[in-house]
Parts: structure tokens; sequence; C-alpha cells
């Protein structure tokens, strides 16, 4: 699988160094460079990559007007590359899949590539299922439903879900007990775990964390947002089928309406 890729940086240096580094990625290829936000945006566009590293801070247009400059299209993945560390939740919040510091350190762009080898798989896995699903369903309708019946879902036994969750956060190690999360939200391949006074970033998906949560306590409301379901203290009704949950901390949090069964819970 080769991964194209494109470089964003306003600092040719900076380009040639990071295009020296990944050369001992074979998978790795360097399709365009763009020395600008608006070169970047003509660039992603044209060479359509799977991976844009991408620079913040450029004169103009930054990096972040870059990912909204993109809203029309499928957009990337995406690593941001800057020197300054205090663009990072904002980086996770645009949905990186890594922020890296300058100069950029071998073993750790090593360690980024493999998360987007893994993103890009997952991707392609899903597409392609898809694909099956949608030709079976339109020539083999019957196909599809064996399909479909051949791999339910199975839960979990309820004895497998952590009970404490070791979170390391300013190089220190929480020990955080699950009953005090009163709220987790996405931020790109982070979560940032609310307890209600403190918050907390663990370097972990949201598919990957709702395998360690029991299902019958939290549960997705939004598609970044998870509750805990036993610290939801109200139900205020919003417009359009949406609603608000109100948490023991206080804190809102809106229901879309994809996620809208989960209040019927409360309902009785």
């Amino acid at each position: 699988m080769t991964i194209r890729t494109v470089l964003v940086d306003d600092e040719p240096l900076a380009t040639q160094g990071l295009q020296l580094r990944l050369e001992a990625h074979d998978d790795i290829e360097v399709v365009a460079t763009a020395a600008n936000g608006r070169e970047a945006i003509r660039a992603i566009k044209t060479h359509k990559p799977d991976l844009v590293f991408l620079d913040i801070q450029m004169p103009g247009f930054d990096g972040f007007s870059v990912v909204q400059g993109l809203l029309d299209v499928e957009p990337p993945l995406f690593v941001f590359v800057t020197a300054y560390g205090e663009h990072a939740l904002r980086a996770f919040e645009a949905q990186a899949v890594d922020y890296l510091m300058k100069p950029v350190d071998e073993d750790r762009l090593s360690q980024t590539l493999e998360r987007v080898r893994q993103r890009l798989t997952e991707k392609r896995s899903a597409e392609e299922a898809g694909r099956l699903k949608e030709a079976l369903t339109e020539h083999a309708p019957e196909a599809a439903e064996e399909l479909a019946d051949a791999t339910p879902d199975v839960a979990p036994a309820p004895g497998r879900y952590e009970k404490m969750i070791n979170i390391k956060d300013q190089g220190q190690i929480f020990r955080v007990d699950v009953d005090t999360i009163e709220r987790i939200d996405a931020a790109g391949d982070y979560m940032c775990i609310q307890t209600g006074d403190n918050t907390l970033i663990l370097r972990e998906t949201m598919k990957d964390l709702e395998k360690r949560l029991d299902p019958r306590r939290f549960q997705r409301v939004h598609r970044s947002t998870i509750v805990n379901l036993d610290l939801v203290r109200q139900v205020k009704p919003h417009t359009n089928g949406e609603c608000f949950l109100v948490l023991d901390s206080g804190a809102q949090v809106k229901v879309s309406r994809s996620y809208r069964d989960v209040v019927a819970r409360f309902v009785h």
C-alpha cells in the first residue's frame, strides 16, 4: 500500500528535512509540496493524497484554515507539524491523526506513520465492505440478508469492562475510577476524559475506548461524545428531536437525533 503524501510548510528547510526522514519509509510517496495554505488546498484537491503533513503557522492562511478550506471534498488524513506546543488540543479537535513538534524526531515520526497505516487500512476495509454490501443488495439480496444474519453483534460479558483506566498526562500517570467519569469528548485520536472537576487527555480512539467501557452505563450521545448515564440528572428537550442531558457537574451535552434512542432509557 503506497501512501500518497503532500508536505506543507512555509520553511523550505523544514520541508526538505521532513522529506529526507520520509525517504526511510518505502510506502511513503511525496506527490507534492506547498509553501502556503492556498497552495496546499490546490495541491490536495489536484493530487487527492492519502496523507498531508501540515504546518500550522504560515503567513496569511494557516493550517487550520487549510482544513476548513477542504470541507467540500473528502479530506485526507492530517498530521500537524509545528514548533509551538500550545496548538496541540486544537489540532486534535480538527481530527488530526497526530501532532509532531519541530524538529521532527525519527522515532516519533515512525510511530505516527504506524497510526496512519492503521487508519488507512481500516478506512479501505470499511469501503470495500460497503461496496460488497451494496453489490449484494443490488444483485443478490438474499445473499446480503444471509451475510447480515451470519455476523450478529455479540455483547461481551459484563465482567470484562474496565473499572480503572490509567491515563498518562503531562508526564504523570493518573488512575481514574470509571465511576467518576462524567463524559468523554473525542479530539481526533485523543480522548478528553471529563470527571466533573478535572480533564485528562488519553491517546486512544473512541472506538477502542468504547470496547473498554460497560455499554449499559457509557453511551455515545453524539458522534464525538460519550456520557456516563449514571451521572445524568435531567433531560431537557430541544428542537428537531434533539435534547440536552444535564450532568452532575451542571454541564449540558446535546444528544443528536441519531442517538435519541439513548434518551428513551430515561423515559418510563
